[in-house]
């Protein structure tokens, strides 16, 4: 098997410590559904197309340019050229700002994952070091890059024997999460339903194993298409859930009593009120 492609290659630098690094894509969609869009008349595929708002002509991509919209109908003109000429240190390094505790890190600006490699035997003393002191100082490096003509505020922590880079989301992108739950009413929970969820929990201890995940949605298309191929009828969509929940607390006791833990349930809270009394 090839060895997959960097995306980018520059220098990741400390201070006046620098070695030369590669960044290689993390993810693969190889593996996922991908359907063409075809004419419904003849069944052949079509392609998209760049047209003429007003004159309906195509545009051919020599013709093209991007534009900037300043105010309704009035657009800034960039060319590609101009774009190229804009010169950025991140374009070519990987200048470390600040190290951040990994504790620190909030899990909802984490965006895509990339690998970071070091370019070259040369460089893999000095990587290993770097790589090394962060992850006993168990910090991460944050930092920005140029991939695919946009700048990206990264973030850089140990990984093995290489390194995660994981791009970031801005904080303008982020819908706070005070926003969101600002209409939600406090609601005191009752002890023993707490007590009983909390077994609940306890009956499905698991380790975090990604190897197990899947993507149902695409596995339902595979079904589908494996049936449509057979000339089969396409497997029968799942029902909906119901959702006419009366009593939670028996729900709950009944969740409990399939994973075998309501003799258990019973004990604790016998022994809660005989504290109390």
């Amino acid at each position: 098997m090839a060895s997959p492609r960097a995306a980018w290659k520059g220098f990741l630098k400390i201070g006046t410590v620098s070695c030369g690094v590669k960044i290689i894509g993390a993810v693969t969609e190889a593996e996922k559904i991908h359907f063409k869009i075809l004419n419904r008349d003849d069944g052949l595929p079509v392609k998209s197309a760049y047209v003429d708002e007003e004159t309906g002509d195509l545009v051919e991509a020599e013709n093209q340019i991007k534009g900037y919209e300043t105010e309704k109908d009035e657009l800034i003109h960039i060319e590609p050229d101009e774009i190229k000429k804009i010169k950025l240190v991140s374009q070519h390094t990987l200048e470390v700002d600040e190290f951040v505790s990994l504790g620190d890190i909030d899990a909802r600006y984490l965006e895509k994952p990339y690998y970071l490699v070091p370019a070259d035997g040369a460089s893999l003393e000095a990587f290993a070091v770097i790589r090394d002191a962060m992850a006993r100082k168990k910090v991460a490096a944050r930092s920005c890059v140029v991939l695919y003509q946009r700048g990206r505020e990264v973030l850089i922590q140990p990984l093995g024997k290489g390194m995660l880079l994981t791009e970031l989301r801005t904080h303008d992108e982020m819908i706070s999460a005070e926003t969101v739950f600002k209409d939600l009413k406090a609601r005191k929970v009752d002890p023993e339903m707490l007590e009983i969820a909390q077994l609940l929990i306890e009956k499905k201890p698991a380790k975090f194993d990604p190897s197990k995940f899947e993507d149902t949605y695409e596995n339902a298309l595979i079904a589908m298409i494996d049936a449509k191929r057979k000339g089969k009828k396409p497997p029968k969509a799942a029902p909906k859930p119901k959702t006419n929940v009366v009593n939670l607390a028996d729900i709950l006791r009944k969740s409990l009593a399939k994973e075998g833990g309501a003799s258990s349930a019973k004990s604790k809270a016998s022994a809660r009120k005989r504290k109390s009394a």
